[in-house]
């Protein structure tokens, strides 16, 4: 088996059946810019802490995955002249191989926390089924943490899928997989930088102990199966749908003729978010992060009592 270097923090608390909340690293390295994404990693950190959990953000470095990040290694996930690759599940084994150093994704970061025995991970936004773009018919484009969420028994705290996505295919996609997924405070399906979409949720939980009651009820059953526990995103930092759906619209024109596809996709639709609307999608892109982690801590204390 690869070895893991599992922080010393980390690795107690797990020992001793403490909180622990895993934190991906493609955020910091692809997902915001130099300076920013350094403060929003100690940010995400500080407020797990704060929720009475241990952080333990997780990347690939020199052909070693890592389990808790010190400063140092932050500071480097964080510096663009690192040129961190996206890793994916299916990354993994070459990276390592190859000694290449990586970010991880919601796949890929669920699969070394759960080899690390991490079952909660705050994120941004799940990956999914995507729609087609503008000049095809469909679209063959499903995301990777699909299947992460459907064999992986980790907990993940998003706020939805982001708008490129179909959110009906997807979530017709976890059902058949057998992926609980449940609206915090909500009734809605949320949709990433806006808290509604047209689709309902399946379940309803109002507080962080009602969310660990499904998730240790659903661990108690036969399955490897995670559940999927969407937060809307903060009702302040809610973007204004007008601007947001025609930066959608922009931005998928945009990858038509750039024909850009599979994880290229998000990185540049992000991008484009974040300059066509002058930083107003970066704000709202770390308030949502910041209060999915924070639940996602709070769902963690809540489970080691169970």
């Amino acid at each position: 088996m690869t070895d893991i270097a599992v922080a010393d923090e980390v690795r107690t608390a797990v020992a001793e059946g403490k909180a622990v909340v895993a934190l991906e690293s493609t955020l910091l390295s692809h997902g915001l810019p130099p300076g920013r994404n350094r403060k929003v990693a100690a940010r995400l950190e500080a407020v797990v802490r704060d929720a009475g959990a241990v952080p333990a953000t997780i990347a690939v470095l020199d052909g070693q995955p890592h389990v808790g990040l010190n400063a140092d290694q932050l500071d480097r996930v964080c510096d663009p002249a690192a040129e961190l690759v996206k890793l994916s599940r299916r990354d993994l084994g070459p990276a390592i191989a190859m000694g290449q150093s990586g970010a991880t994704t919601v796949a890929s970061t669920s699969a070394l926390a759960d080899v690390a025995g991490i079952g909660v991970f705050g994120t941004g936004g799940l990956g999914g089924v995507h729609l087609p773009l503008p000049g095809r018919s469909m679209s063959w484009d499903v995301s990777a943490d699909m299947e992460a969420l459907a064999t992986t028994p980790v907990v993940v705290v998003c706020s939805g899928v982001k708008s490129v996505l179909d959110i009906e295919a997807t979530l017709e996609l976890l059902e058949t997989r057998s992926v609980p997924v449940l609206g915090y405070r909500t009734d809605s399906f949320p949709s990433f930088y806006l808290r509604e979409s047209a689709f309902s949720v399946p379940w309803r939980v109002d507080t962080p102990e009602q969310a660990a009651a499904v998730v240790a009820a659903h661990r108690a059953l036969p399955g490897r199966s995670g559940v999927l526990l969407t937060n809307p995103i903060p009702a302040e930092h809610e973007m204004d749908r007008e601007i947001h759906d025609r930066l959608l619209a922009d931005g998928l024109r945009l990858l038509s003729e750039r024909g850009v596809q599979g994880r290229d996709v998000t990185p540049v639709l992000l991008e484009h978010f974040h300059t066509a609307s002058e930083g107003l999608s970066l704000d709202a892109n770390e308030e949502l992060v910041v209060s999915n982690v924070t639940l996602a801590a709070q769902v963690a204390v809540e489970l080691v009592k169970t």
